[in-house]
């Protein structure tokens, strides 16, 4: 078992390449801070924001996640979430995509949290 118990931790293809490309251009930004460069702190720049963009366009593609757990089987990072075409309850990124997708993102219920059975004792 993992320090952090049974749970699903969220790792998906827009998580893990939204950060790769912030990470690059954080970097990238450190560097051309170091050496005082304008054109490198702009591109590494522009690479943070082009990772938000990215992580966002691939969320609503289907390869991120909705908030809360998620059934074990959809764990694996490389699963593709078949409910993101609708739209995710309480997602900001979903809302913000707007028409179809935003109104029945706020229509459809929560899923229900996945917890496990109370122990009994028995």
């Amino acid at each position: 078992m993992s320090a952090h118990g049974h749970v699903d931790m969220g790792h998906t293809v827009a998580g893990w390449t939204g950060t790769a490309l912030a990470v690059l251009g954080s970097a990238v930004a450190g560097a051309g801070l170091c050496l005082s460069s304008g054109t490198a702190l702009w591109l590494g720049l522009a690479l943070v924001a082009a990772a938000g963009v990215t992580t966002w366009l691939l969320h609503l593609a289907g390869w991120g996640k909705p908030s809360g757990p998620r059934p074990e089987a959809e764990w694996d990072w490389r699963v593709r979430d078949t409910a993101a075409h609708g739209g995710h309850p309480d997602c900001l990124g979903c809302r913000m995509s707007g028409g179809r997708r935003a109104v029945a993102a706020a229509a459809r219920p929560r899923r229900a949290a996945l917890t496990p059975a109370p122990d009994t004792g028995a």
